[in-house]
């Protein structure tokens, strides 16, 4: 028995052994020519996601659910990067709705945008008015103030139009008229015509204070900003205002798996035709696609919320550790520009810089060419620093310095603006406004015109007029801004100086 049972096991051993060796080298037939090792997939692969395993390039069960999950995961990564420019605007319309403001509600800092609103990389130095327009209804007329700096941008932040001293107006008022996607009807004569992509923009603009008074501009503003529809042009309804200084608002997207949702949101509202038909795919590829609800199952919400947790620690690092050579203003040093590749984002003709786009929204809001093009003398210029001389994160608790040379290039003003790394949004600190700059009252400057200011969390000694606060256990940002931008800023014959530690 035992000598007929090992002749059963050695038959069994060599067949498997024959059925081995039969799938690791089929037998050569006929038309058998040599195969290229480089085309064909190995049994056992190893890979970051784990051994994948293959029955003659076919993937077994478990091989098939770790590549869906992980092509899923990072899907859900490149949507979360691809789709911020949407969830962006969706936030703030969220916030806007709140608030009520909407085509003919207009949102006015009348006393400057402070720390208590979450509002990414806004500034403390000019009146922000603000809207939410909706184009279902038919198209809108914008009467425009005289000597403001405003824009137009779409649900996806794609530019539509300038507005005031960069637009067609050129600073002296107009009518606009804003078009709908899918508008057919005559265009009337007299207005500066804009057609969006999509049914939602955001109105954004900028009153600049006279001599340091805000009031001219806030008046100017109240009194000529008009939002009313083309329909009712022969008796428009009243345009209103809400203040919006010191109110609590948030219009910074989410970070979580609510981010999906709100990118769900702008993808059912607007036309497929607004959007590239590329990201498109990818957002319906993670369960996101126009006509069709966003249901995720347990398996689904459990990988896009490990996507967005990637996703947002991704776009903080191409935000505050960029790689970009061309993100840099001056060789070693901390400034970057946020415009990388201009408003487009384009590292050359048709050919979109990613990480510069992602880097972008996830920090600032607001495409305009106004912003990234060079214009002498008009529109503004933007440098941001994430890190001090050294390289090393700003640090809240601690104190740095920082020189401006002589003959700061604003023909307007600059200034400097100090975010929270979490919110993007102002430090919240004791001070209303996080922020110092030319128009600051009482700030110092040296016989020379150059300027020195200090960041910690105290006033250094005999410096308090040029201080700016921050807070221990928190890391900070700076935006520099010029209004007006001068030549040597765009040929780089000035540079300011780095944030350097104090002891």
């Amino acid at each position: 028995m035992t000598r007929k049972y090992s002749l059963v096991a050695v038959t069994l051993a060599a067949t498997l052994a024959l059925n081995i060796a039969n799938a690791q080298a089929p037998p050569k037939m006929k038309m058998t020519t040599p195969i290229p090792p480089s085309i064909t997939t190995p049994d056992s692969v190893d890979t970051p996601i784990g051994t994948l395993k293959f029955f003659d390039g076919f993937p077994d069960d478990a091989t098939v659910q770790k590549v869906y999950d992980n092509l899923d995961f990072s899907r859900g990564v490149q949507a979360f990067m691809s789709g911020m420019p949407g969830t962006s605007l969706v936030a703030m319309r969220t916030g806007f709705q709140k608030l009520g403001v909407i085509n003919g509600t207009i949102l006015i800092y009348e006393d400057r945008l402070d720390s208590k609103s979450l509002f990414l990389t806004g500034n403390t130095d000019s009146v922000y008015f603000s809207t939410w327009l909706n184009l279902k209804d038919g198209p809108l007329v914008i009467e425009s103030p005289p000597k403001v700096l405003a824009f137009l941008d779409d649900s996806w932040f794609q530019y539509v139009t300038d507005i005031g001293n960069a637009g067609r107006d050129k600073g002296q008022g107009g009518k606009y008229l804003v078009l709908p996607p899918d508008y057919k009807g005559e265009v009337p004569e007299g207005y500066f015509v804009a057609r969006s992509r999509t049914y939602n923009l955001w109105l954004m603009g900028r009153g600049f204070p006279v001599n340091g008074d805000l009031k001219p501009a806030v008046e100017g503003i109240r009194k000529n900003l008009r939002i009313y529809p083309l329909a009712q042009v022969k008796n428009p309804p009243e345009t209103k205002f809400i203040n919006g200084s010191g109110v609590e608002l948030n219009t910074v997207h989410a970070n979580d798996l609510t981010y999906f949702e709100e990118l769900n949101e702008v993808v059912q509202e607007e036309p497929s035709e607004a959007l590239d038909p590329e990201r498109l795919g990818l957002f319906a590829s993670i369960g996101i696609e126009k006509g069709k609800p966003f249901a995720p199952d347990a398996r689904m919400k459990k990988i896009l919320t490990e996507a967005a947790a990637v996703g947002n620690a991704t776009s903080r690092t191409i935000l505050f550790r960029s790689r970009m050579k061309d993100a840099y203003f001056y060789p070693d040093s901390a400034w970057v520009t946020t415009f990388a590749g201009g408003y487009e984002f384009l590292s050359q003709p048709g050919l979109r810089n990613l990480d510069a786009r992602t880097m972008f929204h996830y920090y600032a809001t607001g495409i305009t060419p106004a912003m990234a093009l060079k214009m002498v003398g008009i529109g503004s210029q933007y440098a941001a620093a994430f890190v001090d001389s050294q390289g090393k994160p700003l640090d809240g608790g601690k104190t740095y310095k920082i020189h401006l040379p002589p003959n700061i290039p604003a023909k307007d003003f600059w200034s400097f603006v100090v975010y929270d790394n979490q919110t993007r949004s102002m430090l919240q600190t004791d001070e209303q406004f996080p922020s110092i700059g030319s128009q600051t009252k009482g700030i110092v400057v040296n016989p020379d015109t150059s300027v020195d200011v200090w960041f910690g969390p105290t006033a250094p000694k005999g410096h308090e007029a040029n201080w700016v606060q921050t807070i221990p256990d928190k890391g900070w940002n700076v935006l520099f801004r010029l209004y007006g931008p001068l030549q040597p800023w765009f040929d780089k014959t000035w540079k300011p100086g780095e944030f350097e530690f104090v002891q």
